[in-house]
């Protein structure tokens, strides 16, 4: 598999947001019920971690970091989202733009990494710790979603090359 990896730039968002429409649909990837616009989306992440994979000239998934908070006590950690198209699911797809998630984290002092995971969704739980993230705990009921309350596992991975500032 030759996947590529390219920066998400505003004319990839035609594509990101079908693939992101297409995990809202499971019900398990994200609490939110509609991709934002791009100008919502482009504002709410991180310039610099921000990727889509290429397989064949066609975007099959994307990842970014979104800050956690905008108070500097929280400056260089971030949250992941990544998203694969449905087509391509089970094919390491995911792994492979966690991987170099990390891999651009890292070269941009963000020192940790946190994840937070619908319990149902265990294959993502499952990328996520094979690529050093842990399990800090379960957030019971920590949102709504259609009337139902939901939890989600959080996950964390801690640089173990970043320094600490």
């Amino acid at each position: 598999m030759s996947l590529t990896f390219n920066n998400i730039e505003s004319i990839h968002y035609n594509a990101i947001s079908k693939i992101y429409e297409q995990g809202i649909a499971t019900g398990n990837a994200t609490f939110q019920q509609n991709a934002p616009t791009w100008e919502v989306w482009d504002e709410l992440h991180l310039k610099s971690c921000r990727i889509i994979g290429v397989l064949n000239q066609e975007i099959v998934g994307w990842a970014a970091l979104t800050p956690i908070s905008s108070s500097c006590s929280y400056s260089g950690v971030a949250e992941v989202s990544v998203y694969v198209d449905e087509k391509y699911r089970g094919k390491k797809i995911g792994y492979f733009l966690l991987e170099q998630l990390i891999r651009e984290s890292e070269s941009n002092e963000i020192w940790m990494l946190q994840a937070s995971i619908f319990p149902e969704n265990e294959a993502s739980i499952k990328i996520h710790i094979s690529l050093g993230f842990r399990i800090v705990g379960t957030r019971e009921k920590i949102g709504k979603m259609n009337n139902l309350w939901r939890d989600t596992v959080l996950l964390e991975r801690r640089s173990q090359i970043v320094e600490l500032n």
